[in-house]
């Protein structure tokens, strides 16, 4: 049979190819059984998102847990990733499990596994699921209604107490005067409902429901997101727009002009506004990918930085054993202290609109307030659909050092924490690293403008295509 794999995060397929009910019984019978060999609670929260098929999907999930001992609470509807890190936490359940895959293209749904501590599983547990994944199609051994009406499933309101959180963690008087001026991007995603109650003044976009994302994968970068840059700027009205991905775990974020604020600089801002306005400390963690501006904040307020892996797993180990102010992504993915282990668009979103009510200034002003301290910068990436040969081949020209420049561009050091990070002679950079979850080969680049990035991003493409 199909062999199950969890990548980067989660195991993700195609529905109806590999990601099928019989495939997800399959996980979630070896999920049960990986409860039962543990020491955790017997209990898992389970949920879903707005994908096709995510209802169906989570009752096969439930009947395999309950089934097999596992006592189940199960969402009364849609659901974020960070509700089910939530629940599992605060309820003390034994696990979590999510049905989404976060940013991929509509044509894919997943299944995310989240710890007690409120976080994606750590790789080590991960890895034991799978072990007892078996190679065999897995029969009902009851219904669900008979699960139900034993107790073993018994349905949730995650959502509710995921508002209650944000209502007792944030100035909400503060908040929702600002939201007057937030236009949000749902992304037709499961952000949608909890921004609507939290804030009811803000002007939403694409919150109604719709599996098929117009054909966009929801992943909440600046090509996918070209209504609300337009709104902003035609309508002068808003002072920043959020958006948020499927599941609603990371965040993309606009100015009051319209321009886009990628994750390097919201990264900076709230190490910025958690450390000079909250009063916290403790480590930056922070994945391969991330600004080389982060570091230099960092050793500027005399805080310890720490380099992952990509993959939030990898960061959240940190979180959930040392003392960490924030740990994140370049893709968006977020956590900070104060809040789970885990990353949070919409909380994010809620903490950087915190910030602009207590300063009274603008996210374009905040910005030019740490280029003064980092200088400028922009971190611009590519993702290339490519052949698996071609894409191969790439990698093992970068493994063998076979790039010595691209184009007028000299490599000076590489790093391979994890892809290949080509450090070069003007002091920018290009890191090259194929997806966990997608059929791709990304490729980024760091230099002191956009422009400056692009020319990188550029050369570099030309000669990896002419990769023999």
């Amino acid at each position: 049979m199909y062999q199950i794999k969890f990548g980067t995060d989660g195991w993700r397929e195609i529905i109806g190819d590999n990601f099928t009910t019989a495939n997800v019984k399959r996980v979630a019978l070896a999920t049960a059984k990986w409860l039962n060999n543990s020491d955790l609670d017997k209990s898992c929260a389970v949920g879903y998102d707005c994908r096709f098929g995510g209802e169906m999907f989570a009752k096969e999930t439930a009947i395999q847990l309950a089934s097999n001992g596992i006592k189940v609470l199960l969402s009364t509807g849609y659901v974020s990733t960070p509700m089910i890190s939530l629940a599992a936490n605060r309820l003390k359940m034994g696990a979590g499990i999510i049905l989404t895959a976060s940013h991929n293209p509509p044509s894919y749904n997943g299944y995310k596994i989240k710890a007690n501590y409120g976080g994606p599983a750590i790789p080590s547990e991960v890895s034991k699921v799978e072990e007892l994944i078996l190679d065999e199609e897995i029969e009902n051994k009851v219904s669900f209604d008979e699960l139900v009406n034993s107790g073993m499933i018994v349905y949730s309101d995650f959502e509710e107490l995921y508002l209650n959180h944000c209502k007792q963690s944030f100035d909400m008087d503060a908040l929702e005067k600002e939201s007057e001026k937030l236009i949000y991007d749902a992304m037709f995603g499961a952000g949608k409902n909890i921004v609507k109650r939290l804030l009811p003044k803000s002007t939403i976009l694409h919150g109604d429901n719709n599996p098929g994302f117009l054909g966009r994968a929801p992943e909440p970068i600046l090509k996918n997101l070209p209504e609300i840059s337009e709104e902003i700027r035609v309508s002068n009205k808003y002072s920043c727009g959020l958006a948020t991905d499927g599941d609603a775990d990371r965040i993309g974020f606009f100015d009051e002009k319209g321009n886009f604020v990628d994750s390097h600089h919201l990264i900076l801002l709230l190490i910025e506004y958690l450390t000079t306005f909250k009063g916290y400390s403790g480590k930056v963690v922070k994945s391969f990918s991330v600004s080389d501006k982060v570091q230099k904040l960092c050793e500027l307020k005399g805080i310890e930085s720490i380099t992952t892996k990509i993959g939030f797993k990898y960061i959240c180990e940190y979180m959930v054993t040392d003392d960490v102010l924030i740990g994140a992504e370049e893709s968006g993915g977020i956590g900070i202290k104060g809040h789970i282990p885990e990353r949070d668009g919409v909380w994010m979103g809620l903490v950087l609109m915190e910030y602009m009510a207590k300063t009274g200034k603008s996210i374009s002003q905040l910005i030019s307030e740490i280029y003064e301290k980092v200088g400028t910068f922009a971190v611009e990436r590519y993702d290339l659909h490519l052949n698996n040969e071609l894409k191969e081949l790439i990698i093992s020209n970068c493994k063998s050092n076979s790039y010595t420049n691209f184009g007028k561009y000299n490599v000076v050091s590489t790093e391979d924490t994890d892809g290949f990070k080509f450090r070069l002679d003007n002091g920018s950079w290009v890191m090259i690293r194929p997806s966990g979850t997608e059929p791709v080969l990304r490729v980024y680049s760091e230099s002191s403008s956009s422009e400056a990035a692009f020319e990188i991003l550029e050369a570099t493409k030309k000669a990896i295509l002419e990769t023999k």
